[in-house]
């Protein structure tokens, strides 16, 4: 299966761009951003995973910033591919989150499985936005929250440490349609 999809941020100023594609051997999803929350931020990024949608390959590479390329075994364990270098703070991280795109909440929507009204509890390896353009920008382990409101169709998003909470309308390939507040799909 093959989509590309564009979203927008929700007050209409930043664009995505984003390839999505899904075979017997996982999923890749392939973007182009420019955003401007929280300053204005360009870039690309790359994410593969397994046959059971766990992220084995993430690149990041922000636009005269900074780039991260790191890979995992899909049981938690996290490399640097730059620094050539283990990331224990990431251990047990099975999923992505890129701060700049939606794209990464398909992950944890497909991997998990939910069934109505299910709650799991997970950590995730976060690709914050830079601060700076000479950021060094390796992810961070983040605790979220996914539940199940109607299967295959709305999900809620809660950021755990920081209280952040968004009910996402997802499509049938488990793309974010609308993030109230942050992103809508063109």
């Amino acid at each position: 299966m093959k989509a590309v999809v564009r979203w927008r941020e929700w007050d209409g100023e930043g664009l995505e761009h984003c390839v999505y594609q899904e075979d017997d051997d996982g999923l890749t999803l392939k973007g182009m951003v420019m955003t401007v929350r929280e300053g204005l931020h360009g870039g690309h990024y790359l994410v593969r995973t397994d046959a059971a949608f766990r992220t084995r390959l993430v690149r990041v590479e922000y636009v005269d910033g900074p780039t991260v390329h790191v890979e995992a075994d899909g049981d938690g364990h996290w490399r640097d591919l730059i620094a050539n270098r283990p990331l224990p703070e990431l251990e047990g991280c099975i999923d992505v989150d890129i701060r700049m795109t939606p794209a990464t909440n398909t992950l944890p929507i497909k991997r998990l499985r939910l069934a109505q009204h299910e709650s799991r509890d997970i950590a995730v390896a976060y690709v914050p936005l830079p601060d700076h353009m000479d950021d060094d920008l390796l992810p961070r382990r983040v605790e979220q929250r996914y539940t199940c409101l109607v299967p295959d169709r709305r999900y809620r998003y809660e950021g755990l440490a920081s209280g952040f909470t968004a009910e996402l309308l997802v499509d049938a390939a488990g793309l974010v349609v609308d993030y109230p507040g942050v992103f809508r799909r063109v």
